[in-house]
């Protein structure tokens, strides 16, 4: 079962996540000298950088910064997974080495040219990881309205993908329809597993995934090696049981 954490609004969902961050920093930098992370789109960089991007206690200079999927379009566009997270968090840590931040390769994405872009991300994991399976420190997820999460989607062939690591999509429902995405062998590697989602209009899903576990959402497909957690505010935990959430506390 995920531990679910609920806060009151957003500020103390962003002020929880970011001491939730500092310590598996701490930790991991401590086990093996870095922290590897991936991080998705949508409203996830925004709530985790209110906190986090003016952290003094983190050593940011020892991350190493992933993408869990990202859409086929220039580092400068809107639909950007790269360009939120750049905007709200790494424009305001230059601690972290331009080297240790892996974005998709911009000329495979400005040419929509998914196939070529998942592989070459492939080859970027291959290379930090030492050609074995990734295990990221810590992975962190938004999910969607449809209980989607990266750019795996309910019902697509990915969600049976066990070959490659990063795969491309070409037929996302949701637009840009070009895509990579890691794989679930790599999602359900990691170490740690962090859901963020917060307001109304995610609480009937957010009720479905942690509590009708027999729906077979892609977010109930992730099973890591280590734990899941979900950081949601009340809006999106009103339909919870008051059983399925767990105080938070480090």
């Amino acid at each position: 079962m995920p531990i679910v954490y609920s806060f009151e609004n957003g500020d103390a969902l962003s002020s929880g996540l970011n001491s939730f961050v500092e310590k598996v920093s701490r930790d991991a930098i401590a086990q093996h000298g870095h922290l590897s992370i991936a991080i998705s789109g949508g409203s996830l960089p925004k709530i985790l950088s209110k906190d986090l991007a003016y952290n003094k206690n983190v050593e940011f200079d020892k991350w190493h910064i992933f993408w869990a999927d990202e859409r086929c379009v220039s580092h400068d566009d809107s639909d950007s997974n790269y360009l939120e997270v750049k905007k709200s968090l790494l424009d305001h840590i230059p601690q972290i080495p331009q080297e240790n931040i892996y974005p998709i390769n911009q000329a495979y994405a400005v040419a929509k040219d998914a196939e070529n872009a998942a592989s070459e991300y492939e080859q970027q994991l291959k290379k930090f990881f030492k050609n074995e399976l990734p295990r990221f420190d810590l992975l962190l997820l938004g999910m969607g309205p449809d209980g989607h999460c990266c750019s795996l989607f309910p019902g697509h062939p990915l969600l049976d993908e066990h070959t490659r690591w990063v795969a491309p999509i070409t037929d996302s429902p949701k637009p840009p329809p070009e895509r990579i995405t890691l794989t679930y062998p790599v999602v359900n590697n990691s170490r740690l597993v962090v859901f963020v989602t917060a307001g109304d209009g995610k609480k009937d899903m957010v009720q479905q995934i942690i509590e009708q576990p027999d729906k077979n959402l892609p977010c109930q497909r992730v099973k890591p090696v280590g734990k899941v957690y979900w950081f949601i505010d009340h809006a999106a935990a009103a339909k919870l049981r008051k059983e399925s959430c767990s105080e938070y506390k480090l």
